[in-house]
């Protein structure tokens, strides 16, 4: 049976219109590589224009990758769109030299600086939507990669038909559209050579150092040999996955609002209603603020993930490292993650010296502090910045204050007093926090470095008489 592009141009409308794709948008930015895809896209769309009520305006980057047959691809589509009387923008990049500056893979890179390329075009010409020609093969190629690399839900939903630009600023309101997302590649080729279109074959498609097209040459042919349905299956999974990713996300979403909340650079979280809440919404919640805090997920693993939730359940004052030199702390009653520009401490520095009130309550800048006298030997370590001290060996004499040259300590359970520079490096301190730890002194000591240990010579043994049990609170 002949192939009948009119049908196909029907489908691809109704396929537009049950998604919103591109209602209201005015002008449409469509990416146009030279390939089958992107040419069919851009005819389909010019045909469709007056229906849809749409513009267009065409954007194509060469690469930079493969020298004359890149130009010759940017030819072409200078070409086609002076025939259609469609503007277009054409720029070159180095792809490689953007793959060496941010140390990822060749793939990443060029989809990095193609879609950064494409977000600026469209700020450029005012357009809201940018139509790319991804197809129904590109999103079984797509979910199986990213099932190969580990991905939970959020991965398997595969491609969207619809989803903010990558790297692009969501405040700008521009997304990305795949209006051919249910059509296959073998009708995109059918649709150019039933308008007499030529576009252009780009040979590093079957270059199978790339991992993409291992899938498609390799792995995908030899899944057919065990479920002939296989694509079938890995659309239904992503289409599956795609629904339950969105509900976790409105739910997430509407727990970010709840609980989180923004102090300058920091980003802080309840920490009592977090652990509250099923793990696949804590998953999700620091996924959406780590991608709010860093602009995309690039950087983030799984790992990262996980680690801010056993932060979550972990000790008081704990913290995690995250990419860029970013700091996630476990308070009392509150996590903090810090952004790129703030103060990877959170806690304020003691810019002078604090008597503590022995027995009671005790304000500090930043802190609270409770100091209760026990009749009792009594020991109970709840959390870093709760202590309990030999009563006669520390004496009620205390002052807390910030860190001075020439502190020593005599770690607990260690034999001999240290320089506190040296200990706060070996306990590994972050340099950024040295100043912001708050020190309990004796007139003649040091008692306690608050978060980290106390001296030995204060320590409750069973000759103590008398306990003096000391917590530090965030103060609101």
């Amino acid at each position: 049976m002949p192939f009948n592009s009119t049908a196909f141009e029907r489908r691809a409308n109704a396929f537009i219109r049950e998604y919103g794709l591109l209602s209201g948008s005015g002008k449409v930015l469509v990416a146009v590589s030279g390939g089958p895809d992107s040419v069919c896209l851009l005819q389909v769309l010019n045909n469709l224009k007056d229906v849809l009520g749409i513009q267009l305006h065409i954007a194509h980057l060469d690469h930079g990758l493969r020298g004359a047959e890149s130009a010759a691809e940017a030819e072409y589509v200078s070409g086609l769109a002076e025939k259609l009387g469609i503007p277009v923008s054409i720029e070159r990049q180095d792809v490689r030299e953007w793959n060496a500056r941010r140390k990822m893979s060749l793939e990443e890179a060029a989809r990095e600086v193609r879609y950064r390329f494409l977000d600026g075009i469209a700020r450029q010409v005012g357009a809201t939507r940018v139509a790319v020609g991804h197809t129904r093969d590109d999103q079984v190629e797509t979910t199986l990669m990213h099932y190969l690399r580990g991905a939970g839900i959020q991965g398997l939903r595969g491609l969207r038909a619809a989803a903010p630009i990558p790297y692009g600023s969501k405040e700008d309101g521009i997304w990305v559209v795949r209006p051919l997302l249910k059509a296959s590649r073998q009708e995109t080729a059918a649709y150019c050579q039933s308008h007499d279109l030529k576009p252009c074959c780009d040979p590093s498609n079957n270059d199978t150092k790339f991992l993409r097209n291992r899938i498609r040459i390799e792995l995908i042919p030899l899944l057919r040999q065990y479920n002939p349905e296989i694509d079938d299956a890995l659309v239904r999974l992503a289409g599956l996955a795609g629904e339950d990713a969105d509900f976790i996300d409105e739910q997430a979403a509407a727990v970010c609002s709840a609980i989180a909340t923004r102090e300058g650079c920091l980003t802080c979280l309840d920490s009592g209603k977090l652990r509250g809440l099923p793990l696949a919404l804590q998953r999700r919640v620091f996924r959406i603020v780590l991608e709010q805090s860093y602009g995309s997920l690039r950087d983030i693993e799984a790992i990262h993930i996980d680690a801010l939730v056993r932060l979550l359940f972990g000790t008081t004052g704990k913290c995690v490292h995250l990419p860029g030199g970013r700091m996630a702390t476990n308070e009392r009653n509150r996590m903090v993650i810090s952004g790129q520009d703030a103060p990877a401490c959170p806690w304020p520095a003691l810019e002078q010296s604090y008597n503590l009130n022995i027995p009671g309550e005790t304000k500090l800048p930043g802190w609270g502090v409770t100091a209760a006298i026990m009749t009792e030997n009594f020991f109970r370590q709840d959390d870093i910045f709760s202590a309990s001290f030999d009563l006669d060996k520390a004496g009620k004499s205390l002052a807390v204050r910030g860190r001075r040259p020439g502190d020593r300590l005599h770690p607990l359970g260690m034999a001999h007093s240290r320089k506190l520079q040296d200990f706060m490096v070996d306990s590994a301190v972050p340099r950024s926090w040295r100043d912001s730890v708050p020190i309990v002194c004796s007139p003649r000591q040091i008692v306690w470095v608050v978060g980290w240990r106390m001296d030995d010579r204060v320590k409750v043994t069973t000759a103590t008489e008398g306990v003096l049990r000391l917590e530090f609170h965030r103060a609101d």
